[in-house]
């Protein structure tokens, strides 16, 4: 059953980065932040005390902020717990298999929080737009997707999160051209970005069809405005918290050690000739 919630939002309005609030300092943002990777590590000990299973999806715009906002998320807690996937392009074995089947090989075990910096979604936005897929596989994904994520996870009691980053054309544009101007950024550009600006309107309708055909109850679509990246981050992680029911857990008061002193000699000589690398950092 679709979500019939109103999905308007000053969102849709949005066609210029000025009209965002007054941006956040960096002061601000980072103390804000801390509180809540606090809470990051809080939810981490629940699942794994508890054995609970998330994903989290992550799909948007190009440019939009995905790969801050999941650094912002992953940054405080242990890579063993919270697990990214970042698949490339299926080879051409994967292609060859059932179209979900690369994604649920990911899906998490007990004790674990997976985060698709991109997923099986790809097949209702770049791939039908730069023609990787037919029209009918497109279609066939639309009409079968929502079912996927209700049998597959939902009715499997993992938790799933689905994230849409959308920014203006503005800001898009703003963000590409920096990566353009400056070496140290360039690296984010894709093969696929400049297309993808070239195509705007093409990766609108795409979403749209997307959000109509898979926003459901059990599976929504929750739209996060990235025009200001801080501000989306913390939006974002906020919201991620309060849709999972974690309980703070019982911590063990650590006590420090003291050393063994039975087989103790001079460990510190014995490193003196080593090949130490130079400390250019504390100058000459």
């Amino acid at each position: 059953m679709k979500s019939k919630r109103n999905k308007q939002s000053s969102l849709m309005t949005i066609d210029d980065a000025d009209t965002v609030k007054v941006k956040i300092t960096r002061k601000e943002y980072e103390k804000e932040l801390r509180k809540l990777q606090a809470e990051l590590c809080a939810l981490q000990d629940w699942v794994v005390s508890t054995g609970k299973r998330i994903i989290i999806v992550f799909e948007g715009r190009d440019a939009a902020g995905k790969g801050g906002t999941i650094k912002a998320i992953t940054e405080r807690v242990s890579p063993r717990v919270f697990r990214l996937v970042a698949l490339p392009a299926p080879s051409d074995r994967e292609k060859s298999q059932v179209y979900a089947q690369r994604y649920i090989s990911q899906f998490p075990a007990a004790g674990e929080v997976v985060i698709f910096d991109r997923s099986w979604y790809n097949r209702a936005g770049v791939e039908h737009v730069m023609g990787f897929c037919t029209k009918a596989q497109h279609d066939r994904f639309l009409e079968l997707c929502s079912v996927f994520e209700k049998n597959m996870i939902v009715d499997n009691n993992i938790i799933l999160l689905k994230y849409w980053l959308e920014v203006s054309d503005v800001e898009q544009e703003r963000r590409f051209q920096a990566r353009i101007d400056d070496p140290l950024r360039q690296w984010k550009l894709s093969p696929m970005d400049l297309p993808s600006r070239e195509r705007w309107y093409d990766y609108s309708r795409e979403r749209d069809q997307m959000l109509d055909a898979t926003d459901t109850e059990f599976a929504p679509w929750h739209i996060v405005n990235s025009n200001d990246k801080r501000r989306a981050r913390l939006d974002l992680i906020s919201h991620l918290l309060s849709q999972v029911p974690y309980e703070r857990q019982p911590q063990k008061k650590v006590k420090l050690p003291k050393r063994d002193m039975k087989h103790a000699y001079d460990d510190v000589a014995t490193m003196t000739n080593r090949r130490w690398i130079p400390e250019r950092s504390r100058g000459k």
